[in-house]
């Protein structure tokens, strides 16, 4: 008898821990829309940021105030999120990388801007 009731308390404790480890590796709900706002040259830039997601990979749109929406592709692990866009630069195609955390509600992160690393935040938007 302990020893069944040693064997059902050790795999009730493996059951929790694999549970524990399994919601710990789930991604972040980052779907919808944002307002994500960097620094630019004349003053703080904000984009249109919109995001779809299916488990851990994301795609979507980001739309600054000049031009047409620009596909997304990206991954979210946890609350840590990567995204890329591509831009027709002076010379030609630029692929930026947005990386980033949810943090109550908030993403905050890094994009390089050419040889500059910028911060960004992006909020919810009603939209």
């Amino acid at each position: 008898m302990k020893r069944t009731a040693i064997l059902m308390t050790g795999l009730a404790l493996m059951l929790l821990v694999f549970g524990v480890v399994a919601q710990a590796q789930q991604a972040a709900n980052v779907a919808g829309n944002w307002e994500l706002t960097q620094p630019g040259r004349n003053g703080p830039q904000t984009q249109a940021l919109t995001i779809d997601q299916k488990g851990d990979a994301l795609t979507g749109t980001l739309k600054g105030a000049q031009g047409d929406p620009v596909p997304l592709t990206g991954t979210v692990s946890g609350n840590n999120i990567t995204f890329t866009v591509k831009r027709q630069g002076r010379n030609g195609e630029v692929v930026i990388e947005y990386k980033g955390t949810l943090d109550s509600g908030t993403l905050k992160g890094t994009v390089m801007m050419g040889q500059n690393s910028v911060e960004w935040t992006a909020k919810r938007s009603a939209t």
